[in-house]
């Protein structure tokens, strides 16, 4: 299957499990892999036969920026079913969320967690 791939989008927002990190934002950033057929759009050159990648982002957006969650496993979860259900041509979607610097006592290059979930597998609301 043909993949759009939105890397790397950048948030702040505050999500996390303890204290802090419901009184401080922090960065947050999103990589997508968006699977549909992209030969529509590569032969007639019209943005109606892919994704808008704006529209793509304001999702994203909305989600990351919007309620708090304690897991970045929620927010990848919640980012691919809106996405899914936002965008009819989309035929599944890797989310990949990633906090670079977590308020923990040791160092490391951040945390992230990826999924990929198919059209066929979304439950109804």
């Amino acid at each position: 299957m043909d993949k759009l791939i939105l890397r790397e989008l950048h948030f702040v927002a505050r999500h996390g499990v303890l204290p802090i990190e419901t009184e401080t934002s922090q960065h947050f950033s999103a990589t997508l892999e968006l699977e549909l057929p992209l030969a529509p759009a590569g032969e007639t050159d019209r943005l109606d036969r892919t994704l808008d990648y704006c529209a793509v982002q304001a999702v994203v957006r909305k989600i990351i920026e919007g309620t708090h969650k304690k897991l970045i496993e929620t927010l990848a979860e919640s980012v691919a079913r809106e996405l899914l259900l936002a965008f009819p041509l989309l035929v599944a979607v890797t989310v990949e969320i990633t906090k670079p610097r977590p308020p923990v006592d040791f160092q490391f290059a951040g945390v992230s967690v990826r999924i990929r979930r198919e059209r066929s597998q979304l439950a109804p609301r």
